[in-house]
């Protein structure tokens, strides 16, 4: 069943779009393709063309995929499908794998009745005098089919829609544009590498996009709510380039929860409607007031709720003050330095549970160092006080090893065995094979078995080396090796059924008191999204053992966020000492410093974006009025 939220009226005055906010990517993307669908049936019906503007890129993807499954299984022709993409990389050829051309083709082309000479995408590899003349000619052909029937979206990190970057002008038609560097950063793992990433692309203008009869922008994951608060209820700026569709006729803005987390019916929801003042809503809004006006909790006054939209609350609950205790009392219960429980202690206002005192844990880590970058003092802790602590790397992490970083070590085993005489036929087959690839090797291409080997047997010899650091014996690391992961590329395939047994397992080994798992929802499709899909669905297939009624789930945020302050409920304080063991510990991981892969635009190491994350919560908790200490560690618990 599809469930979105009604905008009741009171929304429009935040928001400028009519948005719908779905409970995830799959629905929402089920009922975009639905709509798509009827647009393609009622002009098949009157005889006409349906003329579609596609995008490209994670996002849309599941909307291709249902429109595949609806003409497979239901019929749906493409027959009388005009199709304009929204733009193309400048200077990539068709058949280049990183081109929307290919894109397309993989995606959705290739597997429907669409007649190729009916799909028109910019030509990246047109000479750079006749650019114009080609933007002109691609304008023409729209005008020439009656214009854009439906024309598809996604949204940059910077608001772009298309390639029109900030600064683009509302009545731009399509162009060459050189790309802004936050868009060439979020490119840089498809195409192995920032450098590798082309300058310019040819772009859709927005006034082009503006002319379309209806427009429909898709967004998933935490990652884009910032800029979709911009878009969605800030004013119209050109350097918010998607703020230029609040003045369409018939636009429409798609997401999930996790990328409408920023709006302010979900971020202050008192201010659009009227709220049931609940004990997680309550904290929610003291938080945000007490950090906003810059004040501790117990220094929040009547005059504060009031003058900041919070009379309801008062109205219900009495004076500031008893709020306030309230509150602040909640948050100081999350705080505790022992995360397994503290043996023999009144357990009633502490995060976990003082019994059994020695407790079987199992911390799930995507990849092969979220364990210690996202958890570290929290897992020395345990071990040191004495848990039986199990880890469980569920992927490889092999494309996040660069390709000279496993030749290196490929040519070590080699020089290695000539040394000390050593016939090793495998080993000179590696590097044979690994050497020519590499000499040979096209942008995004997938690596060879041989290569991915190598890379996820460094990357396993840096987690094995990190549990030695922290305490861990080796038959208590496991390395599960999802099959979903082994593309050899940064496109992963859908988790399934081998997936999740694979996790059911490990879980049924080691029957543990406590799980700890990524619960990062940046990216509907990235690795640790999808990770967590699976630890999810194995608890479900568990749910009725034994063990699992003694089980509690813990959810941590990987490097790049954290959790709002009134989500947390377990808040692990470290000391300095404790804060340069875990940055030691991170080290460990030596093929993900300096160079790494996937830096994207933070230029960061892992441990610093660590550090900074886990000082910036201990801040907040000082700043609300409870104790200072250098650094924390946070989670929310999962309920099965």
């Amino acid at each position: 069943m599809i469930t979105e939220t009604i905008v009741p009226h009171q929304l429009y005055a935040y928001e400028k779009i009519a948005t719908k906010i779905y409970a995830s990517a799959v629905d929402a993307s089920g009922a975009v393709a639905q709509e798509i669908a009827d647009i393609i049936r009622q002009r098949a019906g009157e005889g006409k063309w349906a003329v579609l503007g596609l995008a490209t890129g994670s996002t849309p993807k599941r909307v291709y995929t249902e429109l595949i499954r609806m003409h497979r299984e239901e019929g749906l022709s493409f027959k009388n499908v005009v199709t304009f993409n929204l733009d193309e990389y400048f200077g990539l050829t068709a058949d280049n794998l990183q081109s929307y051309r290919h894109f397309m083709q993989e995606n959705l082309f290739a597997h429907v009745d669409i007649d190729g000479i009916n799909c028109f995408i910019p030509d990246g590899t047109t000479p750079q005098d006749s650019v114009a003349r080609h933007c002109d000619d691609y304008e023409q052909k729209i005008e020439g089919y009656g214009g854009i029937d439906f024309q598809l979206l996604g949204i940059g990190r910077n608001g772009h829609i298309g390639f029109n970057e900030p600064g683009s002008h509302e009545a731009s038609r399509t162009r060459l544009i050189t790309l802004d560097h936050v868009t060439r950063s979020d490119a840089a793992p498809e195409f192995g590498g920032m450098a590798r990433v082309p300058r310019k692309a040819i772009t859709m203008g927005v006034g082009t996009i503006l002319k379309a009869k209806r427009v429909v922008l898709l967004a998933w994951g935490e990652r884009k709510s910032g800029i979709l608060k911009q878009a969605i209820e800030g004013p119209v700026t050109e350097f918010v380039p998607a703020s230029y569709l609040q003045g369409h006729h018939n636009v429409a803005f798609i997401l999930d929860e996790a990328a409408a987390a920023d709006l302010t019916r979900r971020k202050a929801p008192w201010l659009t409607d009227e709220v049931v003042w609940d004990t997680a809503l309550i904290k929610k809004a003291v938080t945000q007031l007490a950090l906003t006006l810059g004040k501790p909790i117990l220094k929040l006054t009547n005059n504060d709720y009031n003058e900041n939209g919070l009379s309801s609350l008062l109205a219900l609950h009495g004076q500031a003050y008893d709020i306030n205790i309230e509150v602040f009392n909640h948050l100081q219960h999350t705080i505790t330095g022992w995360p397994g429980g503290k043996p023999n202690a009144d357990d009633s206002n502490r995060p976990e549970r003082a019994k059994p005192a020695r407790k079987s844990v199992l911390i799930f880590s995507p990849h092969p160092d979220d364990d210690i970058i996202s958890m570290g003092g929290t897992f020395q802790r345990l071990v040191d006080q004495g848990h039986e602590v199990h880890v469980a790397y569920q992927t490889s992490g092999n494309i996040a090893v660069a390709d000279d970083e496993a030749f290196r070590f490929i040519e070590f085993v080699r020089d290695y065995n000539s040394k000390f005489n050593v016939q090793c036929a495998a080993s000179e087959k590696i590097y044979e094979d690994a050497h020519y690839f590499l000499q040979n090797k096209r942008n995004g291409e997938r690596d060879i078995d041989a290569l991915k080997f190598v890379k996820g047997i460094i990357r396993q010899g840096e987690a094995k080396a990190t549990c030695r650091f922290v305490g861990i014996p080796e038959e208590q690391v496991h390395f599960l090796n999802l099959p979903f992961y082994e593309t050899g590329t940064i496109e992963k395939k859908p988790i399934g059924e081998a997936d999740y047994a694979i996790i059911t397992n490990i879980i049924a080994q080691v029957k543990p008191h406590q799980i700890y798992a990524a619960g990062d929802l940046a990216d509907p499709h990235g690795t640790h999204r999808v990770c967590l899909e699976g630890v999810f669905e194995a608890v479900r297939r568990l749910k009725g053992e034994p063990f699992m009624a003694d089980c509690w789930i813990w959810l941590y945020k990987g490097a790049w966020a954290e959790w709002d302050i009134d989500q947390i409920e377990m808040a692990v304080p470290m000391s300095p000492d404790q804060v340069l063991k875990k940055r030691h510990g991170i080290f460990k991981h030596q093929s993900q410093k300096d160079g790494v892969v996937f830096q994207g635009s933070d230029q960061r190491e892992f441990w610093q974006r660590a550090e900074d994350r886990n000082k910036a919560t201990a801040d907040q908790y000082n700043r609300l009025g409870l104790a200072e200490y250098e650094a924390m560690e946070a989670f929310v618990r999962w309920r099965f």
